[in-house]
C-alpha cells in the first residue's frame, strides 16, 4: 500500500493575527519587482551545491505547479523547468515522487504536477468539470457513457492501464496529435472527473488507475474544503509562487475563473496574507506574498539582486503568460513549436536566456543525444544588449552546464550576432 505523505484533507494553518497589516501603499522600482518574483520562483541565487531529490519537491512546492509537455528536442519541459532551478539532477527523481505519491497530475495552469497536499484545492474542478472546456469532452461522456463507465470497472477490478494498452481498430493509423484511440478519449473523460488519477509514468506515458488506490485516503465528506475557500487559497498560492501579482495577473497561473480580482487582493492584504505596494510606471496596484515581505527594503535599494544565469523552458512560469513577462521583463515571448515552421521568427523550441534578473536573449536548441551535441541552431539578443565580458563567461558556462546535463558535452553554435558563436566556444 502506498504510504500516507501527508494529511490533504487538513486545512493549512491561519496567519498569526497582525502578521502583515494592509499599510499604506509603498512604491518599487521594476527592478525590485523583478527581484522578488525571480527570489519566488526559486532564481534569486545559483545552486550551491549537487542536487538530491528532495530539492525537487521542493522546487515544485515553491512554484507550486509544474507544468507538462512532451515535446523533448532538448530535455522534457518539466526536467527542464527543474533543471533551471536546481541545476544538473536524476529526472528519475521526479518520476518517483510521482510514483510513490508525493505528487499528483491533474489540469491545473495546465496539464502539471502538483504537491499532493493540494489535491483537495483541485478536487471541486473534478466534481464539476463542466468549466474545463476542451479538457472535459463532455459531449464525448454523454455519447459513451455505458463504455466509459464498464472501463472504469474493468480497471477497478483488472489494474493500471495505459493507452498503449489498447490498440486502433484495424486499418486505423491515426492523423498525427490529437487524434486519439476511443479509449484514449475514455481515460481522458474519466481523468478529468477524477475518477482515475495518473499512478505513474513510463517512458513519459501516463498509467490511470482508479482514484481510491492512488490515494486511498481521501474522503470528499471529510476532506473536501468549501470551494470558496480553496479558491481563496489558489489565488493565495498564486501570490506565493509569483511575489509579486497584479489583479490582471491572478487568473491566468491556475486558470482561475475569470473575473476581476483586486477586491479578492485587497481582502487578503487586510488579512496580512500579503503587502499592498506599487511599481514605478504602472497604474495597477501590486501585492508582495508574506514571505518575501522582509526581502522588500533590500530589493527595493538595488542590495538584493538575481545572480542567476539559465535557460528557461518555454513552459516556464516566469514566461508562460506573456503580458506578465513583457510587462517585468519587456520580453515579448510567444511559443512557437505549435506555429507552422513559415510562420515562426525565432524558431521551434526557443528557449529565453535568463541573465542576472534580466532576460536577455533566447536560443532555438536541440539535443543530439547520440551525437552528443547539443546544437544551438540560433541565438538571439535582445535590443540594448551590450555584450560585456561578465556577460560572455555567464552565457558560456549555462551553455555548457546545458549541454553537460544533456550528455551532449559539445556545444555547438550557428547563427549568431557577429562573432559571438566564436567567442561563447572559446575556451
Amino acid at each position: 500500500m502506498r504510504e500516507r505523505v501527508a494529511d490533504i484533507g487538513e486545512a493549512p494553518a491561519p496567519a498569526e493575527a497582525g502578521a502583515i497589516a494592509a499599510t499604506p501603499t509603498l512604491t518599487l522600482p521594476l527592478a525590485a519587482a523583478r527581484t522578488l518574483h525571480l527570489a519566488a520562483q526559486g532564481l534569486l541565487a545559483p545552486p550551491r551545491r549537487k542536487a538530491t531529490s528532495d530539492d525537487v519537491l521542493d522546487a515544485i512546492r515553491r512554484m507550486t505547479q509544474l507544468q507538462i509537455d512532451t515535446i523533448h528536442v532538448v530535455a522534457r519541459s518539466p526536467y527542464f523547468v527543474l533543471f533551471s532551478r536546481i541545476g544538473a539532477f536524476d529526472p528519475a527523481w521526479l518520476d518517483a515522487h510521482l510514483a510513490e505519491g508525493r505528487l499528483f497530475e491533474y489540469w491545473s495552469h495546465e496539464a502539471c504536477f502538483l504537491p499532493i497536499e493540494d489535491y483537495g484545492l483541485l478536487r471541486h474542478r473534478m466534481l464539476d468539470p463542466s468549466g474545463m472546456g476542451w479538457k472535459y469532452a463532455a459531449g464525448w461522456h454523454a455519447q459513451y457513457r455505458e463504455e466509459i463507465d464498464a472501463l472504469l470497472e474493468r480497471i477497478r477490478a483488472e489494474g493500471a492501464v495505459r493507452s498503449a494498452d489498447f490498440a486502433r481498430a484495424p486499418g486505423d493509423k491515426g492523423s498525427g496529435w490529437w487524434d486519439w484511440k476511443p479509449e484514449k478519449r475514455h481515460l481522458e473523460v474519466l481523468f478529468a472527473t477524477g475518477a482515475l488519477m495518473v499512478a505513474e509514468r513510463r517512458n513519459f506515458q501516463r498509467v490511470y488507475d482508479v482514484a481510491e488506490r492512488v490515494l486511498p485516503h481521501w474522503n470528499d465528506a471529510r476532506d473536501l474544503p468549501p470551494r470558496a475557500d480553496a479558491e481563496r487559497e489558489l489565488l493565495l498560492r498564486t501570490c506565493r509562487a509569483l511575489g509579486v501579482v497584479r489583479a490582471d495577473w491572478a487568473a491566468d497561473y491556475y486558470r482561475l475563473p475569470r473575473r476581476p480580482y483586486g477586491e479578492a487582493l485587497h481582502a487578503l492584504a487586510d488579512a496580512g496574507e500579503v503587502l499592498p505596494a506599487r511599481v514605478e510606471g504602472w497604474k495597477q496596484d501590486v501585492f508582495v506574498h508574506r514571505d518575501y515581505a522582509a526581502l522588500v527594503d533590500d530589493a527595493a535599494s538595488g542590495k538584493l539582486a538575481s545572480t542567476v544565469t539559465t535557460l528557461l523552458s518555454p513552459f516556464d512560469p516566469v514566461v508562460w503568460d506573456r503580458k506578465r513577462a513583457l510587462a517585468l521583463f519587456d520580453f515579448d515571448y510567444a511559443i512557437e513549436c505549435y506555429l507552422p515552421a513559415a510562420k515562426r521568427r525565432y524558431g521551434y523550441f526557443v528557449l529565453p536566456i535568463l541573465n542576472r534578473g534580466q532576460l536577455i536573449g533566447r536560443i532555438d536548441a536541440k539535443a543530439h543525444r547520440v551525437q552528443q551535441v547539443f546544437e544551438v541552431k540560433s541565438l538571439h539578443m535582445e535590443p540594448g544588449v551590450r555584450m560585456s565580458g561578465r556577460l560572455m563567461a555567464d552565457l558560456r558556462r549555462a551553455l555548457q552546464r546545458c549541454a553537460d546535463w544533456h550528455g551532449t558535452r559539445e556545444l555547438r553554435i550557428g547563427a549568431a550576432p557577429d562573432g559571438l558563436a566564436a567567442a561563447l566556444l572559446a575556451s
